[in-house]
């Protein structure tokens, strides 16, 4: 069985941040992350449906400032060494 895909797109939340909207391929839920410390509790809930077995697919919307792109990018590469998840 291939991997479920979860969508991770990193956003402008409107009030000078970025936030992180998580969304199940499978069944469409949603949830919104504010900073690393909820991306790390849902992608962990949200993967524990289908037993960790998920590939993370990123991507961005346009709106968002090189500044919020670099800050959740080094976010996401101090997650991942700490998680020992090889960068693809």
């Amino acid at each position: 069985m291939s991997k479920v895909v979860i969508k991770s797109n990193i956003e402008s939340n409107g009030i000078g941040g970025w936030w992180i909207r998580l969304t199940d391929t499978v069944d469409g839920r949603e949830m919104f992350c504010n900073d690393m410390t909820e991306f790390e509790k849902n992608i962990e809930l949200m993967g524990s449906d289908y037993g960790g077995d998920i590939d993370v697919q990123w991507s961005k919307d346009p709106n968002v400032t090189p500044e919020h792109f670099h800050e959740v990018e080094r976010a996401i590469h101090a997650y991942q060494v700490e998680m020992g998840i090889e960068r693809q």
